[in-house]
């Protein structure tokens, strides 16, 4: 698809999923319900249409079987940074770190970064995880997972690309981030709404043949290349989920569609 074929999908309305205090707000009262109850670890994104177990699957396929991040790239190595982690569950689920009879020696071992702008967020991610270290018995060798507060739209890039890292992530995950931004009033110095610029915020954390993965339920998976497509990123595959018909036409609640960054000529 050329860059000069892609049309802007019309802006959502804004909504108060747009800002920093609706998630501030939610977190402080997941943090909460969990201090009362440590098996509650809040909201498990897109959970309706099993997002998480069919991301899994996808990855596995496209890196462990068709090697699209070449053939280096393995379970143990492959580097994921979380873009609005939330409570952080993907990325606990990636290492294996789900329920006590989850582990496997399949887990994804390498380094894991998840960030958000809600410091909330974070306090909550490293909770979990950290009570899933010690519950479960993490043995060493099962690296733990890294939790940093970090605002893509008004930070650098400095303190996410480091270490092995510093030209990018191999894979990088959007599971709600871009819909959230969409909802988002804010505008930038040039008066555009802010998810105008998100692309060109994402672009420079994924390395050079590395993926990006972003799921949404607010764009469909045509307007999700509307907004990605082009430049440096080419379009993958989509994740297919379970679809409904309406007015003769077919749907589905969620949409989740893979990038790979490569060189412009």
């Amino acid at each position: 698809m050329a860059d000069n074929a892609l049309i802007r999908p019309t802006h959502l309305d804004p909504s108060p999923l747009g800002t920093k205090e609706y998630w501030d707000s939610l977190y402080e009262t997941e943090i909460s319900n969990h201090a009362a109850d440590t098996s509650d670890v809040g909201t498990i994104w897109f959970n309706d249409s099993q997002a998480e177990d069919k991301a899994l699957s996808f990855l596995e396929t496209h890196i462990v079987v068709e090697k699209i991040l070449g053939d280096k790239i393995t379970k143990e190595n492959a580097s994921f940074l979380d873009l609005g982690t939330g409570n952080g569950h993907f990325l606990v689920r990636l290492r294996g770190w789900g329920d006590e009879d989850e582990e496997d020696e399949g887990a994804w071992i390498g380094r894991m970064l998840g960030v958000d702008y809600s410091e909330k967020s974070v306090e909550f991610a490293r909770r979990i995880a950290e009570e899933k270290l010690v519950a479960q018995e993490i043995s060493p060798s099962k690296r733990e997972i890294e939790f940093i507060h970090w605002d893509i739209m008004s930070q650098t890039p400095s303190s996410i690309l480091t270490g092995a890292q510093s030209s990018g992530w191999d894979v990088v995950l959007d599971k709600g981030t871009f819909d959230a931004i969409s909802l988002s009033e804010e505008t930038d110095s040039n008066g555009r709404r802010i998810c105008e610029g998100y692309k060109e915020k994402v672009v420079p954390l994924i390395r050079e043949g590395g993926i990006l993965l972003v799921t949404s339920c607010n764009w469909t998976a045509e307007e999700l290349r509307a907004w990605f497509e082009g430049g440096e990123l080419k379009y993958v595959n989509c994740i297919g989920y379970r679809t409904f018909s309406f007015g003769g036409k077919k749907g589905q609640t969620i949409s989740s569609v893979c990038f790979r960054k490569e060189s412009v000529p």
